[in-house]
This record gives structure tokens, C-alpha cells and sequence, in this order.
């Protein structure tokens, strides 16, 4: 990974942080994007300290407003002419219904358009570095996951993680392996991954009632953020994954995705949805 830069979002914590670590240690520039600017600068500090290398910076942006993400991606460019790896990590999870400043649902709005525009504002970047990669973290619960096109914010019937997270997980998937399509012959690969059930505060953050109490139970039994980041790691660094592209990994290796993820036509229509939701159309 030396000379070679990498983007990590939500790298301030949890799989993010271990990801945006490892890349570090193997001798990466990298440049985590968070939020909240203190946990973004303490991170920065604690991967220096941990992996004596200087070469990792903090960009601030909340993945939940398109403005930032515009003005993220000006940002980086102006101190940055290449990018080799982009890891769209960042991810949430809300149990009670609320909407974006830009009037998309909080896990829709994070999950699936901020990972989606932030990628297609930083192509040209990521195809002038070829060969690149491109690593979107999603989830296990893309195979139930259903994307409800009459109702894309599940405003009339709001379930923060049977419907909408999984609903986001499945666009994760869908948007991976139709990027992997129109990348074809750049030299940029696409993939997704599963990262496993992570003992992360993604549910104890803005989450009530029932969704805070099981995940506060469950987080005993789950794989560490440095077990969870194996994944992404592998995806984003490995000789094994060179060109290889449009898969989908758990465990660091090839899983087949839900049929729904693999529909060409169905990816096709949610990028054509996403591109106006984002203004790109």
C-alpha cells in the first residue's frame, strides 16, 4: 500500500477505525472522513501513534447531506490528485423514523446516497489512479432486504431494521455490482462485503426501546471491530482481489449474494433513482 491513498468513511471508530489502521500499517496515506471532528482528530492521533506513520489526515462530512458531501469531495481534491482505494464504511442505524435535510430517510440518506454520490463525485479521481479499487461495506441483512420503490423512505410503514436497514444493505449490493458493470475495462474494481456482527455502537447511538436493549444484550456475544475489519482489509489490500471485481465477500471470501442483489434490472433502476435523488441525473 505505499504510495498509495486511501479513503475511509466513518474511519473515526469500530471497523472504520481498525480498517483505516491496518491500511495505515502497510504504509497507505489515509484520509478518514467523520462527522464529529474531535473523534475524527483522536483517531487520526491514535493511528499515528499506533502505526508510526504520519500520512493520515481527517476530513469532516456528514454522509447524511448532499451539500457536504459536494464540498467533501472539493476538499479532497484540492489536497489530493489520486485516489486508490475508497472504502465507503460509514453506516447507521436508526429505530425511530426521521428524515434527512435533503427529505430522504436517515438510513437510505447514509447507507445507500452518501456512499453512492461521494463515489460518483471522486470517479474521475479513482479511474485517473487505476488500478483502483472501490470497497462498499453492506450487510448480511441485504438478503432479506426489499427495495420498495412506491415508498422509498417507508414513511407509511416505518421498521428501522427489518425494512429500512435492510432495504439500504440490499442498494449497498445492488449499487456495487452495477458500478462493477460500467467500470468494466477502467481498471477500477467494485466490491461489497459482509463485515460480520460487529460489537459497534451502530444501534445504542439514537436507538430506543426493544432495538437498544437486544443489541446492548447481543453485543456480548459479537466478533470484535478488529475481527470485523478482516474483511474490508482484504477487499481493499490483497493480491488475491486484484481485478477481481462486481463480488461479494464474507469472511474474506466469495459468498454468492440474494438473488434480488444480482438482478441487473432491478440494480438499474436504483441507480436511475439515485442518480435524481443526488441531482446527478
Amino acid at each position: 500500500m505505499q504510495n498509495k491513498v486511501v479513503l475511509i468513511t466513518g474511519g473515526n471508530a469500530g471497523i472504520g477505525l481498525e480498517t483505516a489502521r491496518a491500511l495505515a500499517k502497510k504504509g497507505a496515506t489515509v484520509v478518514i472522513v467523520s462527522r464529529d471532528a474531535t473523534k475524527g482528530q483522536q483517531a487520526v492521533e491514535d493511528i499515528k501513534q499506533t502505526t508510526n506513520n504520519d500520512k493520515v489526515s481527517f476530513m469532516q462530512c456528514d454522509l447524511g447531506s448532499q451539500k457536504q458531501i459536494h464540498q467533501l469531495v472539493a476538499d479532497f481534491k484540492t489536497k489530493h490528485d489520486r485516489l486508490d482505494v475508497l472504502v465507503n464504511n460509514a453506516g447507521a442505524f436508526f429505530s425511530a423514523y426521521a428524515e434527512t435535510e435533503d427529505g430522504i430517510e436517515r438510513q437510505f440518506a447514509i447507507n445507500h446516497l452518501g456512499p453512492f454520490l461521494l463515489t460518483n463525485l471522486l470517479l474521475d479521481t479513482i479511474k485517473a489512479s487505476a488500478p483502483a479499487r472501490i470497497v462498499n461495506v453492506a450487510s448480511r441483512a441485504h438478503y432479506r432486504g426489499f427495495i420498495n420503490f412506491n415508498d422509498l423512505n417507508y414513511k407509511k410503514n416505518y421498521d428501522g431494521f427489518i425494512l429500512a436497514y435492510s432495504q439500504s444493505k440490499l442498494a449497498n449490493v445492488l449499487f456495487t455490482n452495477e458500478l462493477a458493470r460500467r467500470l468494466e475495462g477502467t481498471g477500477v474494481t467494485a466490491n461489497s462485503l459482509h463485515p460480520g456482527v460487529v460489537a459497534t455502537d451502530i444501534a445504542l447511538k439514537e436507538s430506543k426501546g426493544i432495538y437498544r436493549l437486544g443489541w446492548w444484550i447481543w453485543k456480548h456475544f459479537m466478533i470484535t471491530p478488529e475481527e470485523g475489519a478482516a474483511t474490508s482489509i482484504y477487499v481493499a489490500s490483497s493480491k488475491d482481489v486484484e481485478g477481481v471485481t462486481g463480488k461479494y465477500f464474507d469472511k474474506s471470501k466469495e459468498k454468492k449474494a440474494s438473488a434480488k442483489a444480482l438482478d441487473k434490472n432491478l440494480a438499474a433502476r436504483l441507480w436511475e433513482i439515485s442518480e435524481k435523488l443526488t441531482g446527478l441525473a
